[in-house]
């Protein structure tokens, strides 16, 4: 291959990015490191499939009584008188005798290194209760770390005895022997005490004297009683920001991407629309955040009656990572927020339900829109500024773009052109410039996206800034990866794409090094496109062993570790070896696929050339690398991904790359079977 210097498309350092949807337990469970399971009380248990989804409140879920004798203390779940009235439901706890509590199962269990804390918060009211509780982490070889925690004694509620006045004896009422009782509370430090109907935050924190692995989250009580609790929460010290798990923070930070697109994805419209993902619920004190089931809770095959389940049908979202959570992600990642927002239709794979175009309800979902910029980029003396700003980021997040639907398309009823049309006026009569997104349904090579497009395209020749990027998907075989590597070599740059999901999908849906190698591939075309394709996320992100609903996927985990797939390699070597321009290349690439070889070239603006070159076939192949000045003589660094292993049932295959320098004399080898990184 002759390496030429005649410079080709500019390419956006922002071009390798993610895409987080909270499936698989992305989120809760995942990401969000909150190792409490249904921590308020608001679990649901979802039943049914496409168009017949319904769910039955389980506020137990995930929590079990906890006995040192063989009597068992009372859970019971209920309304009345909660922290926030957004979540209702609570624990009225009652021990019959001393050390009896409850536990949490902490989705697999808990894994913490010994000498790790916890910072332990919970809401509590003594009901009928003198005395403390004991916090715990606990295996089946007894405590690992516990905190004695002395609660306040509550004021009972007795007319006309507030204790901030004086005591009037000769008042006519009966007060049935409670005057001493009144009379000892008063004298308690009101440090000590707390009203009737007032809940007391709680904190404290857990050490960890060994490594717990498979424990179990306790409250207990010291003595007989009734006791109320509600939103209890355990997060390790180490989380980041106080919000993300470490380990797979530190994951998404090696690859250094250059976007995020969250919250989905299908979740964004939910199975309904009160099921949508409702940006406005998940900021402010997680207290007041609405817990709703998770669309991927609900079964998605249509074969099935309406009393379908599936194994995770408890899967929930307390928007613990909520927009305020996505955006200080980003920062934190350094990476641009590309929100996702929907159009006031639920997901139309599921749902005919949606909004009529210029009621009061699809309004809602235009000034939404509005407001989301707002809480991002506002000054603190706006509305939604002033929220960013009270939950501790008076700065703006530079917000600077937005997606307006997912995987969308035109019909009669749903009238997407209409809709695209009222959020693109409304956002750039405020925000002129500012960059939408748009959707071209759910796959590249279906008959509806031509039409998109052509929509798009109109719009752009009225208004410039109708349109930044259109937003295409394609979960595809490995072949069709290899036979669409030109995808993008006549599309018109007028306006962006944005690859917004893709995976090669093998017969077994796994995540190795064919599918790994399939990707690499493709993007070698994208990056040869980098002119048009501006963004481009591999989907999904995260899968909790044992709990995905979709697969593959990039990153893999548990409790204890995180599990990078080849696919995640090929992500980290794209995101870090991208160069400030493509290198035009020669008809030498043509011959090189019918070889099973992949090329795409770039260069740095210092002159660094940076090869990525994937090797498809069961062979090494030898790379004859010239320029204009004859054989390339360079010394270069190397990585090179390859399998390290034969691939494992239900896991991802495991992989390495090898980095080496080593001295270019006019050719490379390029092992079998392998993805390689080249830079000189």
């Amino acid at each position: 291959m002759k390496i030429s210097r005649k410079i080709g498309e500019t390419i956006s350092p922002d071009m390798i990015g993610l895409f987080f949807e909270d499936i698989n337990y992305a989120a809760d469970g995942g990401l969000y490191a909150e190792l409490i399971e249904n921590r308020s009380f608001e679990a649901k248990e979802a039943f049914g499939t496409p168009s017949q989804f319904y769910a039955i409140d389980d506020n137990g879920y995930a929590w079990n009584p906890v006995s040192a004798s063989s009597k068992w203390p009372s859970m019971k779940y209920v309304t009345g008188t909660p922290v926030s009235s957004v979540n209702p439901h609570y624990l009225r706890f009652e021990a019959s005798e001393p050390n009896q509590g409850f536990s949490n199962k902490a989705y697999d269990g808990i894994y913490l290194e010994s000498g790790e804390k916890v910072n332990v918060t919970f809401y509590a009211r003594c009901v009928r209760y003198k005395g403390s509780v004991t916090v715990s982490v606990n295996d089946g070889m007894g405590e690992i770390a516990s905190s004695k925690v002395e609660l306040k004694e509550h004021i009972p509620f007795i007319p006309f005895s507030d204790i901030t006045v004086p005591w009037k004896a000769d008042w006519d009422f009966d007060w049935s022997g409670k005057k001493e009782e009144v009379e000892r509370i008063k004298s308690l430090d009101p440090s000590k005490r707390a009203y009737a109907s007032e809940w007391v935050k709680y904190e404290t924190t857990l050490t960890m004297s060994r490594k717990a692995e498979g424990a179990i989250f306790v409250i207990e009580a010291e003595n007989a009683g009734i006791i109320e609790f509600d939103y209890i929460s355990a997060i390790p010290e180490s989380a980041v920001a106080g919000v993300f798990r470490k380990d797979l923070f530190e994951t998404l930070k090696e690859i250094n991407p250059g976007f995020i697109r969250f919250p989905g994805g299908c979740i964004v419209e939910g199975f309904s629309l009160e099921n949508r993902y409702y940006w406005k619920q998940t900021v402010g004190e997680n207290i007041n955040r609405k817990y709703i089931p998770n669309l991927w809770a609900f079964d998605d095959d249509r074969s099935k009656g309406p009393d379908a389940q599936r194994p995770d049908c408890h899967y929930g979202q307390s928007y613990g990572i909520g927009f305020y959570e996505f955006f200080l992600l980003c920062e934190l990642l350094g990476a641009k927020a590309l929100p996702v927002l929907s159009m006031g239709v639920a997901c139309q794979f599921r749902s005919t339900e949606l909004t009529v175009l210029d009621s009061d309800e699809f309004n809602e979902f235009v000034q939404d829109a509005l407001d989301l910029i707002e809480f991002a980029n506002g000054p603190v003396d706006s509305k939604w500024g002033g929220l960013r700003a009270k939950m501790g980021h008076p700065e703006s997040f530079n917000l600077e773009m937005i997606a307006c639907g997912n995987e969308q398309w035109e019909t009669e009823t749903l009238q997407l052109f209409d809709r695209a049309d009222r959020f693109e006026k409304a956002i750039h009569e405020v925000y002129p410039g500012f960059k939408m997104l748009g959707t071209a349904g759910p796959g590249v090579d279906m008959p509806m996206t031509p039409q998109c497009w052509e929509y798009y395209r109109n719009g752009k020749k009225t208004k410039d800034d109708f349109v930044f990027a259109v937003d295409e998907h394609y979960y595809k075989s490995p072949q069709w990866m290899y036979d669409n590597i030109t995808l993008y070599d006549d599309y018109s740059r007028d306006i962006a794409v944005f690859a917004g999901e893709y995976a090669a999908h093998t017969a077994t849906r796994g995540n190795n090094m064919e599918s790994a190698l399939a990707e690499a591939a493709f993007m070698t075309g994208l990056e040869k496109n980098a002119g048009v394709v501006k963004l481009a996320s591999y989907a999904p992100l995260f899968n909790r062993i044992g709990h995905g609903q979709w697969k593959p996927d990039l990153i893999w985990f548990d409790a204890e570790k995180v599990y990078k797939t080849p696919n995640y390699y090929v992500q980290f070597l794209y995101a870090n070896n991208i160069g400030d321009h493509t290198l035009e290349m020669s008809d030498d690439v043509i011959a090189l696929r019918d070889k099973g070889i992949y090329i795409s070239v770039s260069e740095t603006k210092e002159g660094e050339t940076i090869i990525k070159a994937v090797n498809t076939s069961d062979n090494a192949f030898n790379l004859e690398l010239s320029d204009d000045n004859g054989a390339v003589s360079k010394n270069a660094i190397v990585k090179v991904l390859k399998s390290a292993g034969a691939e494992p049932e239900n896991m991802p295959e495991p992989s390495v790359i090898e980095e080496k320098t080593v001295s270019i004399e006019g050719c490379i080898e390029l092992e079998k079977k392998t993805f390689t990184v080249v830079r000189f």
